[in-house]
């Protein structure tokens, strides 16, 4: 399994819109509004780093998101 958090800039007042559209993203274990430097955290489980690599890529293609950055989960062995 491949985890990680996606932080998320967005567009003013589009942060319950994203929100909503990441929760329907079956691989979205779960979103929150957040105060600070970015509106929205996303955290993210795939089988793979490809197909996170692809959700990403979903993510960043939401309208009314402006920015993201990606916070990959390392698994101590």
């Amino acid at each position: 399994m491949h985890k990680g958090f996606i932080l998320l800039n967005c567009d003013l007042g589009a942060e319950e819109y994203i929100v909503d559209e990441l929760k329907h993203m079956q691989d979205v274990n779960n979103a929150y509004l957040t105060f600070g430097a970015y509106d929205v955290v996303a955290e993210v489980q795939t089988q793979n780093q490809d197909e996170f690599e692809k959700v990403i890529g979903e993510i960043r293609k939401l309208s009314r998101v402006v920015s993201t950055m990606t916070l990959n989960v390392i698994q101590p062995e």
